[in-house]
């Protein structure tokens, strides 16, 4: 019986390796030149880049424009270094008018913010260097206003400015009542620096 078992062996190799190559030749040919599988399995989940300039949009919302730079109320530069840029002045519902932009030091090289913009009470002198002194002037009004403070006497504005190196910028904010209704623009003045007119929003 282990004789015949024996010839009988080479017989079930030889099916085996004959369906085996049956099924690599089906496997080769079903799927034609393989072009159907990589687009069946790759177009699906991957984006070329020439898909996304015809698209033209990476994002959903149709385009991949910049942020816009925001808007510039006014320059303000003067001789000791610095220079502002007003970017909003906007009236707050509470009947506040709060002014907003960056300060940034052009001078080249490292300096301290002038002790003139911290304004001249005691009070606004212990919260250290700020922009207390920071006044609006609605001239058809005949008005000057001046930073708020809180229920403490300090300033709502920035304050502990510390020095600046060179080139450095640091936003700002400054708090004010608000103007009449009908005033649509004051002039911005700052100790040491020349004063703007911006437009209230």
């Amino acid at each position: 019986m282990s004789i015949g078992h024996r010839a009988k062996a080479p017989g079930t190799v030889t099916a085996v390796l004959v369906a085996a190559a049956l099924s690599f030749s089906l496997t080769a040919c079903g799927g034609g030149d393989g072009e159907d599988d990589a687009d069946e399995k790759g177009n699906a989940a991957v984006s070329t880049p020439a898909d996304i300039a015809e698209s033209g949009r990476p994002g959903d919302d149709g385009g991949s424009a910049a942020p816009e730079a925001p808007q510039v109320l006014a320059t303000i530069k003067g001789g000791n270094g610095f220079q502002f840029t007003v970017h909003s002045a906007v009236r707050d519902d509470g009947g506040f008018l709060t002014l907003a932009g960056v300060v940034q030091n052009v001078s080249g090289k490292r300096q301290a913010p002038p002790v003139q913009w911290n304004g001249q009470e005691k009070q606004v002198k212990v919260t250290g260097r700020s922009l207390a002194g920071i006044t609006l002037v609605d001239k058809a009004g005949k008005k000057r206003y001046y930073v708020l403070r809180d229920t403490d006497g300090y300033p709502l504005t920035t304050t502990g400015l510390s020095a600046f190196e060179a080139g450095r910028s640091v936003d700002f904010f400054a708090q004010f009542p608000a103007p009449p209704e009908d005033t649509d623009s004051v002039d911005v003045q700052i100790p040491l620096m020349p004063s703007a007119t911006i437009e209230i929003s």
